[in-house]
């Protein structure tokens, strides 16, 4: 899997992936662009909300609609995320309880076992850097 990021001006860069989706990136706060650690938190909602879509669709309904919101824990001053949160937004309130905590406890099944993103997060990797001598 091709991917790239391209600086296009200062502190701004563009992430590509080899069937043309683009996403801008920058520093934090940089208008119209995302940081890397945003990114790394949409990284994480998004693959549990594409893990968890064909079990709540077929639960709910297939017009269902959910969000995913994301939010990390960062000290002060740190150069790296403490922990991330991922909490799902979804109306399960024409499901009964145990059809509910059924739903609940399948998505995180699903999650834990299929989210290549929270489980490397999870896991810890390394992670290489090169630049030419």
């Amino acid at each position: 899997m091709a991917l790239e990021v391209e600086r296009t001006g200062e502190h701004a860069f563009v992430g590509r992936n080899e069937r043309g989706a683009e996403v801008r990136l920058g520093r934090k706060g940089a208008e119209g662009a995302f940081s890397p650690a945003e990114l790394l938190q949409i990284a994480a909602a998004g693959c549990s909300a594409v893990t968890a879509e064909e079990l709540i669709v077929r639960r709910i309904g297939e017009d269902a609609k959910f969000r995913v919101n994301v939010t990390a824990d960062r000290r002060e001053g740190a150069a790296e995320l403490d922990a991330v949160h991922v909490a799902f937004d979804v109306d399960v309130s024409t499901l009964a309880a145990d059809q509910r905590e059924a739903l609940a406890g399948a998505v995180d099944r699903a999650i834990e076992r299929l989210c290549t993103v929270s489980r490397t997060l999870k896991k810890g990797i390394p992670v290489t850097e090169e630049f030419p001598a």
